[in-house]
């Protein structure tokens, strides 16, 4: 039994690093760990910045021939139970799933799909109106925020099944996930944050994270930043008054690297502008590590505040720094969190969890299950 996958912003082979990425392959995995033989129909992007007639009309033509390539080599080989799509927005459309479902007479479903009404006009139109049309086509939505699917529902046509799907992670390609370890002898909080350099949101969280360490420069703590990008230079810049307190490392796309580095850390920062949800904070919580943001878009349905870290109102830079001092200045509090972020992750964000939900998902909208599903209950 097969699945068909697509991922129009980012496919999952792209050669960059990102969350995008990430969440792609997570996926793959789920749906392979579940019994599906999952082929990626198309390495199509649809991601326009900036859109236009002209690319709009290019992207058309290049999908229309990437459907009938898809649909000729469907021929003779074993059935497709589903056309699965991660990410639609009006950036990136999804202009395949549809007409491969409609065609093959198989469900289509889409994990996070995000409508923005306020698209409808001006620049993004067209983008818009193309990814509403895939997503209104959709039997199936898997949504990992709150923030997503109160829109999600108000639109929803009476055929679509929305389920809630929160952010999930894999804790076997975390060697060192767990509870947290105890700080250095120095006393010395080590801060971490991992996040590429690149102009826009990623820059403008940099430059926040900056504003509030100034406004915490009392404090004895060091930064780790781990990332790189075209905008390295720019950040650098905005932590040179830091000297040695901060840290670059660069890009670490090795796992075991990267759960090394962050099991070594007290406490996780990233302000997060405009994050869908960020799978880098579970990341860093699987690690035993609070986390400090701002509550941007769906950053709440990942960092339980007061729980598991703390959350600033977006673009507060005093209370993001109170944020710092409450977690620097208390040890014990920020162990709490710790130990409560890592059983957060193994318990309500781990593969399994997530497993079960699509299964019951795909049950109820009649997708086809595998004869031999592994590692996921009857």
């Amino acid at each position: 039994m097969r699945i068909l996958f697509l991922a129009p912003l980012k496919p999952p082979d792209h050669l960059v690093p990102s969350g995008e990425r990430t969440v792609a392959r997570l996926f793959l995995k789920l749906l392979g760990r579940l019994g599906y033989e999952v082929q990626l129909a198309s390495g199509l992007r649809t991601l326009t910045v900036p859109p236009s007639s002209v690319a709009w009309d290019s992207l058309r033509k290049k999908a229309g021939r990437e459907v009938e390539r898809i649909l000729a080599e469907q021929t003779g080989a074993d059935p497709v139970a589903c056309v699965f799509t991660y990410h639609v927005y009006y950036k990136a459309p999804d202009l395949i799933g549809p007409a491969l479902a409609e065609t093959l007479g198989v469900p289509y479903v889409i994990a996070e799909a995000s409508r923005a009404p306020k698209r409808a006009d001006g620049l993004y139109a067209e983008g818009h109106r193309l990814s509403e049309a895939a997503i209104d086509r959709a039997d199936l939505v898997l949504t990992p925020t709150r923030h997503d699917r109160a829109m999600l529902e108000a639109l929803r046509p009476s055929h679509q099944r929305l389920v809630d799907l929160r952010p999930f992670l894999d804790l076997d390609e975390w060697p060192l996930a767990g509870a947290p370890r105890p700080t250095a002898s120095s006393q010395e909080i080590r801060l971490i944050t991992v996040a590429m350099m690149r102009e826009g949101d990623k820059l403008a969280s940099y430059r926040q994270l900056a504003d509030a360490l100034a406004r915490v420069a009392d404090r004895p703590w060091r930064l780790a930043v781990v990332g790189d990008g075209p905008a390295r230079g720019e950040v650098e810049a905005l932590f040179a008054a830091f000297g040695d307190r901060v840290r670059f490392l660069g890009a670490v796309s090795e796992r075991p690297v990267l759960s090394r580095l962050l099991a070594e850390s007290d406490l996780f920062i990233w302000p997060g502008v405009n994050e869908a949800f960020g799978a880098v904070y579970l990341e860093a919580q699987a690690h035993g590590l609070p986390c400090v943001a701002a509550s941007y878009g769906g950053i709440p349905d990942v960092i339980s505040d007061g729980k598991t870290g703390r959350l600033a109102p977006p673009g507060d830079i005093a209370a993001l720094a109170a944020c710092f001092i409450e977690l620097i200045d208390d040890p014990g509090r920020r162990t709490l969190m710790g130990v409560a972020a890592a059983h957060f992750v193994a318990n309500e964000r781990n593969l399994a969890p997530a497993m079960t939900a699509v299964r019951q998902a795909f049950i109820e909208v009649g997708i086809s299950l595998p004869a031999s599903p592994s590692g996921v209950p009857s």
